[in-house]
């Protein structure tokens, strides 16, 4: 691409500056994706499937299919290292070791969960009469 510098071409300080704006923006990323995630679970639970259900399931789902695509690793990984994380983390600022470091395993059964109560409700809504 061109105008852009290789990562290794930028000063200790532009690295470590673009770095945390790599992992806040991942951050950001983050919350979004968990709050669609929640809104998906309440819905399902409330007996609720509608479109903005569905949006949040789409964005659950984008990040699942990038993340699976990239070999079940964040594609930031690879950014971050390139700016000089040894680790190439790039939730360890802003999330708690542990559930960074668990969030695939948390989110699998809450993916199914919530498969399976839509699932029920559009079992449900089939049975009414007219639906």
């Amino acid at each position: 691409m061109a105008g852009l510098k290789d990562p290794r071409e930028l000063r200790k300080a532009e690295r470590a500056s673009l770095l945390r704006a790599v992992k806040a923006f991942h951050t950001f990323a983050w919350f979004t994706i968990e709050a669609c995630m929640v809104y998906v679970l309440y819905a399902g639970a409330r007996g609720r499937t509608d479109r903005r259900v569905g949006l949040a399931a789409a964005v659950v789902t984008a990040e699942t299919l990038v993340f699976a695509a990239n070999g079940f690793h964040c594609p930031l990984t690879a950014v971050a290292r390139d700016l000089g994380d040894e680790t190439g983390s790039v939730t360890d600022i802003y999330l708690p070791r542990w559930f960074a470091k668990n969030l695939p395993g948390i989110h699998v059964p809450l993916i199914l969960a919530a498969v399976l109560l839509h699932w029920r409700n559009h079992r449900a809504a089939v049975r009414q009469p007219g639906g």
